[in-house]
């Protein structure tokens, strides 16, 4: 069944990944009216999040960044499509990086070292990053259930020096490169919010208390690698520019929650500068501590 669901999907996507630019974008804007106006997808998540984090705003206000929202959604797993075909020219032209230096010290170093970034604005494109590098990078990832589509998505970023290594594969991965002195880039996208049992740290995000996932950090201490926050911005549609920032060069002497905290402070604001790229369908105030 697998299989069969597969291969009635695969020709459509691919059709769809090899639209020109402009045709691509209109079709967007098809999907995102039957997901938004049709099928109302998770609507009451999408404007519960919006209430918990601006609660300043005007319900007009919260309306204009919803419907703002849709429409980038749409655009962003289409964009993850056109992944399947898309030019190494044109990628590099559409996702931009604005300053390397650190990047190429940590080259120059034969340094490996984590990115941690959110589900905002484009995080599918990021491997345009490897067009920098001599050595493949690794995106930690959730296993797709079905295995065809698993293996294309693979196989896309696959295109471009990079690997995905899912979450249970990932400390034994990490620790064997650099046991034996590989020089590799690992990226996580850490903004999900875990179940409340497996919880170690809560972190301030918009003024509410949430449990945040402590992994990226934890991992970063017993490697002793720096921890970079990557910070995506949509420039305009179809186009972003990336940007570096340390969060912590040494993070075995980083204080406890620390590196986490950075984190989501700067996720935070990301999203204050322009809501309407973050992935309000994700549950990240299920869980919000009393603290009053």
């Amino acid at each position: 069944m697998q299989w069969l669901i597969f291969w009635l999907t695969y020709p459509l996507l691919r059709l769809v990944s090899l639209l020109p630019f402009p045709v691509f974008y209109r079709f967007s804007d098809v999907v995102c009216f039957l997901v938004y106006r049709v099928i109302g997808y998770r609507k009451k998540v999408v404007r519960h999040n919006l209430d918990m984090a601006f609660p300043g705003l005007s319900p007009k206000e919260r309306k204009h960044i919803e419907k703002k929202f849709y429409s980038h959604m749409c655009d962003m797993f289409l964009e993850m499509i056109k992944s399947i075909s898309i030019k190494e020219e044109e990628l590099k032209k559409r996702f931009v990086f604005k300053d390397l230096s650190l990047i190429n010290e940590f080259q120059e170093k034969n340094q490996s070292f984590l990115m941690i970034m959110g589900h905002y604005a484009s995080y599918e494109w990021l491997s345009a990053l490897q067009f920098y590098f001599d050595v493949p990078g690794y995106g930690i990832y959730k296993r797709i259930k079905n295995k065809y589509f698993d293996k294309m998505v693979r196989d896309i970023r696959g295109r471009f020096n990079s690997k995905l290594i899912t979450n249970k594969e990932a400390i034994f991965t990490i620790r064997k490169q650099q046991k034996d002195g590989l020089m590799t880039t690992y990226a996580f996208i850490a903004d999900q919010s875990p179940r409340v049992s497996n919880t170690h740290h809560w972190s301030t995000f918009f003024g509410h208390q949430v449990p945040t996932f402590t992994g990226v950090e934890r991992l970063a201490k017993s490697t002793g690698m720096p921890v970079l926050h990557v910070n995506v911005k949509k420039v305009k549609r179809g186009f972003y520019e990336a940007s570096f920032k340390m969060l912590s060069a040494k993070p075995q002497t980083t204080p406890e929650f620390k590196i986490t905290d950075m984190f989501m402070h700067e996720l935070e604001n990301q999203i204050k500068a322009a809501p309407e790229y973050y992935l309000w369908t994700h549950k990240r105030f299920k869980h919000v501590k009393n603290t009053g």
